[in-house]
């Protein structure tokens, strides 16, 4: 990559499946860097957390 390198309103997808629920859980961002992977990952796992994504009968 060159420092004038622009994405040009490519928009970056998170997704991930709970194989024990079948739910899926997505995100897009206009940005693509470990931070959005990071808020994508903790917002997941605080929605296990919560026992909204969570295994039934659990």
């Amino acid at each position: 990559m060159t420092h004038d390198y622009k994405r040009n309103g490519v928009t970056t997808l998170f997704a991930a499946l709970n194989v024990l629920t079948g739910k899926g859980l997505s995100m897009t961002d206009q940005l693509h860097r470990h931070q959005e992977w990071l808020r994508f990952s903790q917002n997941n796992r605080s929605q296990d957390a919560q026992g909204q994504a969570t295994a039934p009968g659990r």
